[in-house]
């Protein structure tokens, strides 16, 4: 409910700061393309379609709705003026962002790393109106390509004078069978994808999804060909959430349960770490946390509290 509160006092900030555009100020404040050519500045991890969908809302509007979709590894937020902390509580996601969903642009509160490449949807959506009003597309710098480098056939040789080339064996009319490419679905492998959830437990989900908190909420998300679910907000750390009922099971239930979970945990954390991921497993209670610490001391576990 504060969160929510800051949105409205943004938006009414918003409307209370708005001049109307002067005669020498024409359609360069359309609100669409003034939210677009904001949207542009940021680095999106869906090339921007986000923020091109919401681009006739007001900027707070859009920040709210389209945050999720932002390369939070890449973003970092400062609350300068101080008006985004007591409306969320302190709460790192509420502040960033609140901080983003500013009305006015705040020079060092969003810093991005790295140089930012126009998402391919607002580059599209900025050439299209550029075009309707005959003015030149906007330049952006092409996004650097990592592709294997062809290898370079050898020279013919040329035949020796002494000895004529052997023609070659003529064989079946088919073109030749290429190798599976696989170098560009390795290269991507680490990269998280988000992935619907893989059950309909509500509050297994619920629990994925606030706690973290997760970048994808309503989805899980795989990352190394092994899924996960959730992803967290602002950091490279990978969740297992578990909310069943682990104190109510006889003895013998729990041990088979956690030598169950720890086949999954094994392979997750392995991805998570060739990855480059942190790997995190939350659970309800004290008791599923120490069982799984005693069949493992270097496991992260995080008591979450979430009832079934």
């Amino acid at each position: 409910m504060r969160l929510r509160a800051c949105f409205a006092l943004l938006l009414f900030l918003s409307a209370c700061t708005t001049t109307p555009p002067s005669p020498k100020q024409p359609a360069a404040r359309d609100p669409r393309i003034a939210n677009l050519q904001r949207a542009a500045t940021l680095p999106w991890t869906d090339g921007g379609r986000c923020a091109v969908r919401e681009a006739s809302e007001t900027w707070p509007v859009l920040a709210e709705r389209c945050f999720y979709a932002l390369d939070h590894d890449r973003v970092r937020f400062r609350d300068i003026t101080g008006r985004c902390a007591v409306a969320s509580a302190g709460a790192a996601v509420g502040v960033g962002l609140c901080v983003l969903a500013a009305p006015e642009i705040i020079v060092g509160a969003v810093i991005v790393a790295g140089v930012v490449v126009v998402g391919f949807a607002i580059k599209e959506a900025l050439d299209t109106y550029a075009e309707k009003r005959g003015r030149p597309q906007v330049q952006v710098r092409p996004a650097p390509e990592t592709r294997p480098v062809p290898e370079t056939a050898p020279a013919p040789q040329k035949p020796s004078p002494k000895k004529r080339p052997k023609p070659e064996p003529k064989g079946p009319d088919f073109p030749p069978v290429e190798p599976p490419e696989t170098s560009e679905r390795d290269r991507n492998k680490c990269e998280p994808i988000p992935e619907p959830h893989a059950g309909e437990d509500y509050a297994h989900n619920k629990c994925a999804d606030q706690f973290p908190p997760n970048r994808y909420p309503g989805m899980d998300v795989r990352v190394g060909g092994v899924s996960f679910d959730a992803l967290q907000v602002g950091v490279r750390v990978l969740w297992e959430i578990k909310t069943h009922r682990f104190d109510a099971y006889p003895d013998f239930i729990q041990d088979k349960e956690i030598k169950r979970e720890m086949i999954q945990i094994e392979k997750q954390r392995e991805a998570a770490a060739i990855c480059g991921y942190g790997y995190v497993v939350g659970v309800s209670t004290q008791a599923h946390k120490d069982a799984l610490l005693d069949e493992d001391l270097n496991l992260n576990v995080v008591v979450t509290g979430c009832k079934r």
